[in-house]
């Protein structure tokens, strides 16, 4: 690939991470830190710019999207992809982003609702783009990127420029635990979860450019993690900064979206609404526009699904949830995505330690085990859903439990335990390895040879079928 072909792909990879919610969360962040902005933002920084990097770094050294789960039986690796894609997709992330889209970048000029009317031609444009994946870099890549990345600069430079303030006292726990919190508040962002999708269209371009070796593959999605990583870096610290620097409009100020929209206001008058309502909007359709993509190349490859007939039931299911029932959809999938984020991460670990290879099957079905269990545990933390005495003993006994990520020492000590298991017990690790081998090509084996004579029956049936009607 070509440097400027490889530029607008890192682009790409950058505006679909960046929803609505990676620009109006950070000023939040930055306002309650204050002073303590620096070591906040680096613990963000870690979590929600280094978790999703390393996720792609580890798709481009699997070079298939779909090898990250081929150590796993076949129907669970089928279920954790269409829960992840599904979550991300259609059922959560991309219905919040219409919504989103509009609270921000239309409500706020028209009265009335107009959110059907809105939602249509917003999703209507997210597929007409959709329809041409191969075209996805040149529209996102090298056009819609280059404007939204200006529109931040304005917000930035005028930030730096000209602060309405100096940053204040941190508050609550910013005060002594900034870069802890912010590494939780980075984790809560859960973008590692949405690389897991984003990870199948870097792939499928890079693809759709003639390069299908290992290593070039690698090389090339090292490149573009790291132009993703260093423009959201400078999104985060820009955001950051203007909430740090925004105290004397900022009373009664409860979410990044209101201060931000305080501070566009402030700052530019009635040009800075419309400077506003374009970012949210180009950011909110660029996270849409690839969101469909993923889980629509997954559905292609897996099921056979015609792209375009994917795309759209994708589209319209996300057109539907925006307008009818997404707070009820929202809570019912939260608790889903909130466990799932462990899962994707576990796995992304899994494969980074392993190679994607059936010998490792019992090592990634325990790391997933326990990622699933204990992820529901902070899952059921962070919806308050714990009783009180279990989340009193739980934060005094288990740790990491109150970053929400208890999840996180379980999953290392399973993925170090074979490896310390090999250096120690070397003839029983290969045992292990080799009886765990051929009982996964049985299971696979058995699983061929069913799908075979259930094609077999099928054929039989039709044929019966064809000479009943004749």
């Amino acid at each position: 690939m070509k440097t400027n072909d490889i530029m607008a792909l890192g682009l790409m990879t950058f505006a679909m991470f960046l929803g609505a919610g990676n620009i109006i969360f950070p000023p939040f962040l930055g306002l309650e830190a204050g002073e303590q902005l620096m070591p906040a933002m680096a613990g963000f920084l870690i979590t929600a710019v280094g978790l999703p990097a390393l996720t792609l770094i580890v798709f481009g050294r699997l070079s298939d999207s779909k090898q990250l789960t081929q150590p796993l039986p076949t129907w669970l690796a089928t279920l954790i992809w269409v829960a992840l894609l599904t979550a991300v997709g259609p059922a959560f992330s991309m219905p919040r982003a219409v919504t989103v889209a509009y609270e921000m970048g239309i409500k706020p000029f028209f009265s009335g609702d107009h959110l059907l009317t809105f939602s249509v031609l917003f999703c209507a444009l997210t597929l007409l783009l959709a329809f041409h994946p191969g075209k996805l870099v040149d529209y996102i890549g090298k056009i819609m990127t280059p404007l939204l990345i200006l529109m931040l600069c304005v917000l930035a430079i005028t930030a730096v420029a000209s602060p309405l303030a100096a940053p204040q006292a941190a508050v609550g726990k910013f005060e002594d635990l900034a870069l802890t919190q912010g590494l939780v508040q980075g984790y809560m962002t859960m973008d590692a979860i949405a690389a897991v999708g984003f990870g199948w269209v870097v792939i499928k371009n890079i693809n759709n450019k003639g390069v299908t070796a290992a290593s070039t593959v690698r090389r090339i999605t090292l490149k573009v993690a790291l132009i993703y990583a260093f423009l959201m870096g400078l999104c985060y610290l820009a955001m950051g900064y203007v909430g740090a620097t925004s105290a004397p409009i900022a009373e009664g100020v409860t979410n990044g979206g209101e201060l931000l929209s305080r501070y566009v206001a402030h700052s530019f008058g009635g040009f800075g609404q419309f400077l506003l309502a374009a970012i949210i909007i180009m950011a909110c359709l660029t996270t849409t526009v690839g969101l469909t993509n993923a889980c629509t190349e997954y559905y292609q490859q897996t099921f056979n699904v015609p792209f375009r007939r994917s795309a759209t039931i994708v589209v319209l299911v996300t057109a539907l949830i925006a307008n009818v029932g997404l707070e009820q959809i929202l809570a019912l999938s939260l608790p889903a995505i909130l466990v799932l984020c462990p899962v994707a991460i576990a796995l992304i670990l899994a494969a980074l330690f392993y190679p994607a290879d059936k010998q490792y099957q019992a090592t990634y079905v325990a790391v997933i085990t326990v990622a699933f269990a204990f992820g529901t545990l902070d899952a059921m933390s962070i919806l308050e859903m714990m009783p009180a005495n279990l989340d009193s003993l739980l934060s005094e006994w288990l740790p990491l439990y109150s970053a929400h990520a208890c999840w996180f020492l379980p999953c290392s000590l399973v993925l170090l335990g074979r490896k310390l298991m090999a250096i120690l017990l070397p003839n029983s690790a290969k045992s292990a390895a080799k009886n765990n081998k051929i009982g996964s090509q049985k299971t696979e084996t058995q699983y061929n040879q069913s799908q075979t004579s259930g094609t077999q029956n099928s054929g039989t049936q039709s044929a019966g079928t064809q000479t009943t009607e004749a």
